[in-house]
């Protein structure tokens, strides 16, 4: 087992424990976070599913994510991370939500740099962002941001009693 694998299974564990469930959202990752939570033998007891949104139409249709946002903020922003988090949440009726998005490069977008990524985590608690600023080419931008997103999520279980 990695590591990554094992940060996953803990996040897994403490959900299931909890009876608690997750979703995920993902642009720039493109299905990684998913793949990563399937990996793991088990996942199904806390994983509920995702939503690959990598159109801007599928964030703003399928996700919710406010014109007004896309407009003055842009897709690569925290307030659409939140947006993602939220309607994936809401969408697939889960407990807690992760949400990517941002530029993997190589190239800017919107005028942000590659490996400007925001992570968007919706729960019981409320919404937030976090914005990560990486390196590396595109695939280790992705691979980190999953990285980031599980620790984050588990970051948060922590701090927080998992199902309330």
């Amino acid at each position: 087992m990695t590591e990554e694998q094992g940060d996953v299974r803990e996040l897994l564990r403490l959900l299931a424990d909890s009876e608690a469930t997750l979703s995920v959202a993902e642009s720039l990752t493109g299905g990684l976070l998913a793949a990563a939570v399937t990996e793991v033998p088990g996942a199904s007891a806390a994983f509920v599913g995702g939503v690959v949104a990598y159109a801007t139409r599928v964030k703003s249709e399928l996700l919710g994510v406010p014109a007004e946002v896309v407009a003055t903020d842009g897709v690569v922003s925290a307030r659409c991370a939140e947006a993602m988090a939220a309607g994936v949440r809401a969408l697939l009726g889960s407990t807690w939500a992760v949400s990517t998005t941002g530029v993997a490069g190589p190239g800017i977008q919107e005028g942000k740099a590659a490996g400007t990524v925001f992570v968007g985590i919706a729960g019981p608690d409320g919404v937030t962002a976090v914005a990560l600023a990486l390196s590396g080419n595109r695939w280790e931008i992705q691979e980190e941001t999953c990285r980031r997103a599980v620790d984050l999520l588990r970051d948060r279980l922590g701090d927080t009693r998992v199902g309330e």
